[in-house]
């Protein structure tokens, strides 16, 4: 039987830990990840036409996804503090009712940023259900995934 591979962030004991990065040399990283926003006809008509009660829901996302990738090791509990170096929440139309948002967060550290850019596009999709929720309280967020990493250690890796 294969050994189960180790967890970086459990003990042998089975405690939890936060990864000691201090001796890794810092590179440069780069992480992009996205949402899905499934809308109805109307939420997705009125988000279009910004005609939403709570105004302008795409420029209050993008903030919101900003904002919510520079706090990230607020909401993780074990991820690291980062100094980012960029951070982008970008909207794409998939067909008449989907709204794919991207996110792309950047750094020159010890550390990864993955779980910046998909707390980026998380809080962003968040943000278009929370902004277009008086149209259509059934909006589905769905497929919050990384797309892409460069950095570190394990190298580059792309979504297949």
């Amino acid at each position: 039987m294969k050994p189960k591979p180790k967890l970086s962030h459990v003990r042998d004991d089975g405690s939890l830990a936060m990864v000691d990065v201090g001796a890794k040399p810092a590179t440069a990283r780069t992480a992009r990840a996205e949402a899905r926003v499934r809308l109805s006809p109307a939420a997705a008509a009125a988000l279009r036409a910004a005609t939403l009660p709570k105004g302008d829901a795409f420029a209050a996302a993008q903030l919101a996804g900003i904002m919510a990738a520079k706090r990230t090791d607020e909401l993780i509990p074990l991820a690291h503090p980062i100094a980012l170096g960029a951070v982008d929440v970008s909207f794409a139309w998939d067909g008449d009712t989907t709204l794919c948002i991207a996110s792309r967060a950047t750094t020159f550290g010890q550390t990864g940023v993955e779980m910046e850019a998909m707390v980026a596009a998380s809080v962003a999709a968040l943000t278009i259900y929370d902004m277009c929720k008086a149209v259509d309280k059934g909006i589905v967020v769905e497929h919050v995934r990384l797309v892409e990493k460069t950095g570190g250690k394990s190298g580059d890796w792309r979504l297949a």
